[in-house]
This record gives structure tokens, C-alpha cells and sequence, in this order.
């Protein structure tokens, strides 16, 4: 079904406010704007997927606009939901300053009444980002926990070394919590535990 002119306008608005907050490097790769019926009272919202990050741009209904933006390595999941006449994007993402964890404090972002195939080719970027930057995490996760593992230090007295007993219990209760999490493998737990129990 073609929208009105006026949805055509509207658009248009929506997709010039998404390209002014463009950082110089940043490319636009998908957009989606709320359908009218879903926005009676506020303008519409337009979301966009950069390069960078995730983008919302809520209008109201006399003039401006509110600018709400996840980065991709914040994004923990995203739901998309379709409907009848629309489909609505959930997000959940960290809500942390540096390289987000896999655990942590959170947010909600939810987006109803969006084009389908505008929602849907959203999606799959968010997706694609969510996927690399999980893997990314669990790397880092997975190399912090090795050098919490660490190896003996050479020269160490006897007492610095019956400590050391507690700590690789405590190397031990990492490693587990890290398969339990499923940051790492089986056989990456059997090795790291294998490392530990060997240096004690």
C-alpha cells in the first residue's frame, strides 16, 4: 500500500534529522520511520543503523528533536516483533562507559508501528553487530581470565606460595563461572583448569 504524500514528507523530515547527526565518517545503512497511525500524538520516530551505531530520532510535535543512540558494542540483544500493519524493534543494551561487559546494568529502548520491511533490514544489522561484538566480548572476558589465571612467579618464597593455594581456588571459581556464563568452551575450561591445578 503507498503512503500519502504527506507520510512522503514527513519521511523526508525524519531522514534529514538521522543525516545531520552523522559523525564525518559515519554511513547511513538503514532507516525506518513509525507509521502515522502509531503516532497521533508526536511526530514520527525515524531510526537508523550506522556504521557506529544505533539511532533514534523522536520529534515533537512543534519543532526539534530528541536524539537517542546505542553504540554497537553496547548492544547486549534485539527482538523484532511483525505484525499485521507494522512491527515494532526492541533493544536491550549496557548501559556502561567502556567496552560493556557481559554482565552489567541495562536498558530498554522499544520502537512499535514501524515499516516491516524497513523494521526488518534494521534488524539484521543489529543483529550482525550484536553477533561480532558478542564474540568480541567473550574473547576479551576469556583473555582477562587468563591473566587472573597467570603462571607461578619464579624465586617466590614458600608462603607467597601456600597464598597462592587460595587463589587458584578462587582461578578455579572464575573459570567455572565463565563456562557456567558460556564466555568459554568446555575445552577451553578443561585447559585453563588444567593450567591452574598444575601451577599449584
Amino acid at each position: 500500500m503507498n503512503e500519502p504524500a504527506s507520510e512522503d514528507r514527513g519521511s523526508q523530515a525524519a531522514l534529514q534529522n538521522l543525516n545531520s547527526v552523522l559523525t564525518a565518517d559515519e554511513k547511513l545503512e538503514a532507516w525506518a520511520i513509525q507509521r502515522r497511525v502509531f503516532a497521533l500524538s508526536h511526530r514520527r520516530v525515524a531510526l537508523g543503523a550506522t556504521s557506529g551505531r544505533f539511532l533514534a530520532v523522536v520529534r515533537p510535535m512543534f519543532g526539534g528533536f530528541d536524539l537517542t543512540d546505542v553504540r554497537w558494542q553496547d548492544l547486549k540483544e534485539v527482538h523484532l516483533h511483525v505484525g499485521i500493519v507494522g512491527a515494532s524493534l526492541q533493544l536491550t543494551a549496557f548501559t556502561g562507559t567502556d567496552l560493556a561487559s557481559a554482565s552489567g546494568p541495562t536498558r530498554v529502548l522499544i520502537y512499535e508501528g514501524l515499516r516491516k520491511d524497513q523494521a526488518q533490514a534494521l534488524y539484521r544489522i543489529c543483529q550482525a553487530h550484536d553477533q561480532a561484538w558478542r564474540e568480541k566480548r567473550r574473547v576479551r572476558d576469556l583473555e582477562e581470565l587468563r591473566a587472573r589465571s597467570g603462571g607461578i612467579q619464579l624465586g617466590a618464597s614458600p608462603a607467597p606460595a601456600a597464598a597462592g593455594d587460595g587463589d587458584a581456588a578462587g582461578r578455579l571459581r572464575n573459570a567455572k563461572s565463565m563456562l557456567e556464563s558460556g564466555l568459554i568452551t568446555d575445552s577451553e575450561y578443561e585447559a585453563l583448569k588444567a593450567k591452574i591445578i598444575s601451577n599449584v
